[in-house]
């Protein structure tokens, strides 16, 4: 009985209700000191589709989103580890510790400012790949 009361102790420690669910999705978005009105774009309607479909995981914990300057010396070794060159934005996928990473800059750059609609149609299905 005590084996019992203890393994299912365990499981409910050990639950993402008890301790919170684990990464599975960190949105980075990389941007310099001056920034465009393209730049700016990217990261308000990055975060208005975070807060609209994903709120829940935001909340969670996992998904995560992060703005860094990449002429911030703090900011080094993740401007480095994705490449980062000015602004750009990228999605990486966290399952079984293994990470993969789609770079979405050219994307965003394509149509975030003239065309919202389709830039958050397609990160909000880029999310989804990510997420299953």
């Amino acid at each position: 009985m005590k084996n019992l009361l203890f393994s299912i102790i365990l499981l409910l420690a050990m639950s993402p209700v008890f301790a919170g669910k684990p990464v599975r999705l960190k949105v980075v978005y990389f941007h310099s000191e001056h920034r465009c009105p393209t730049c700016i774009s990217i990261e308000e309607n990055t975060k208005k589709v975070l807060n609209t479909y994903y709120a829940k995981e935001l909340k969670e914990g996992t998904i995560t989103f992060v703005s860094l300057d990449v002429e911030e010396k703090q900011n080094l070794k993740m401007v480095e580890k994705y490449e980062a060159e000015g602004s750009s934005l990228y999605l990486t996928g966290i399952n079984n510790s293994k990470e993969t990473t789609t770079d979405l800059t050219n994307f965003a750059f394509s149509y975030s400012r003239n065309q919202p609609e389709k830039f958050m149609t397609g990160l909000k299905a880029e999310i989804e790949k990510k997420l299953k």
